[in-house]
């Protein structure tokens, strides 16, 4: 049996993290879908950017919505939408069998509104509305400007993908947001059932000390993190805080692991997904993971409820003079300029391709 269904099994949601309209046209995400278990999708700006730049798969939906006046940023999310909702049906039957738990697609909202929390909610119900699908996420980054803006959202009754969370607190600032959104619909006579993940990312922080800490502990930051958050995740599942509300009809958050690619040449290229494997949790994976893992025939342990050997662990990178609280807020800051860059690299994409195909058209 394949560790991707082993791992299906054991009740993780397998997720790609990918999506390229080659993906879909191609049949190769359907084939995913039956062939190594996977039950979500997520993209991002930067997935976008590499896919129309590196593809001529867009150029006639390109060159059709110039024609009908479109450019820029309004044409580009014509093009995800297109994408995304043709995934969110691939992924519908999983939806519904799993009354809406599981496969579920998600889009972003343009990474220059990190910081503008009105922007953000506006731009969410939009994208949300324009899609037509219940089983879209919209991702908004759990930045301080953000948290406001998820909650709101929360209350609106539009799902939400929390995206850059790097720690247990952030993640905790972020399950603060969904609650206080749900406990507002449940007060409002509202349907409290509305969906969420909460994405903390993994991979970057062994990236951002692999130099500069010693060769035992290289690897291991990313999942001492994530084992800290998984327990606080527990906790929270557990508290009757939650559990209140959850008697009123809510869904619980769940968490995600997100950048679970492994970027050290020197380790396992499943590394954090035999890390973290754990019921009620989804792990999205770029395809390069995906297919590794379906090489393998075997997981590692279940994740510790408690944390396992987490707090041991962070007190030797502390030792080794890391700052795990002003690294996370530097990751989270250095991720939201990330998406900027690829977004305006993809706005940039978008404009040299819009000019090609107008002169093509031309000549």
């Amino acid at each position: 049996m394949k560790a991707t269904q082993l791992l299906h099994n054991l009740g993780q949601s397998i997720w790609l993290d990918n999506i390229t309209r080659d993906l879909l046209n191609s049949g190769t995400l359907k084939r995913y879908i039956t062939e190594l278990s996977v039950t979500g999708l997520t993209s991002n700006p930067t997935i976008f950017d590499h896919a129309i730049k590196n593809s001529t798969a867009y150029d006639a939906a390109i060159r059709d919505k110039l024609g009908k006046g479109k450019s820029g940023e309004a044409l580009f999310f014509e093009l995800a939408l297109e994408d995304i909702t043709r995934a969110a049906a691939l992924f519908r039957p999983i939806y519904d069998q799993t009354d809406s738990v599981d496969g579920w697609v998600s889009l972003e909202v343009s990474p220059l509104l990190a910081y503008d929390t009105v922007s953000t909610l506006a731009a969410a119900k939009d994208l949300h509305t324009r899609a037509g699908q219940p089983n879209l996420f919209i991702k908004i980054p759990g930045t301080k400007e953000g948290l406001p803006a998820i909650e709101e959202a929360i209350f609106a009754g539009i799902p939400i993908n929390v995206t850059l969370l790097f720690s247990r607190e952030q993640y905790v600032a972020a399950a603060e947001a969904f609650m206080r959104g749900i406990e507002r619909r449940i007060d409002a006579g509202l349907k409290p059932g509305v969906g969420s993940v909460a994405s903390i990312f993994v991979s970057r922080w062994d990236a951002a000390v692999m130099d500069k800490v010693p060769d035992s502990l290289r690897g291991q930051l990313g999942i001492a993190i994530a084992k800290r958050t998984y327990k606080a995740y527990r906790g929270l599942l557990a508290s009757p805080r939650w559990q209140r509300a959850f008697n009123a009809g809510a869904r619980p958050q769940r968490l995600l692991w997100a950048s679970t690619g492994t970027k050290d040449p020197k380790a396992s290229d499943v590394l954090y997904v035999k890390a973290l494997a754990a019921p009620f949790t989804v792990n999205t994976m770029p395809e390069a993971t995906l297919k590794a893992l379906a090489d393998h025939g075997e997981l590692g342990s279940i994740l510790p409820a408690d944390g396992g050997d987490c707090e041991e662990v962070l007190t030797q990178f502390a030792k080794a003079g890391v700052d795990v609280n002003a690294l996370a807020a530097q990751l989270q800051d250095e991720g939201a300029k990330s998406f900027v860059k690829s977004w305006n690299e993809l706005m940039g994409v978008i404009t040299s391709k819009s000019a090609a195909l107008k002169a093509a058209a031309a000549s």
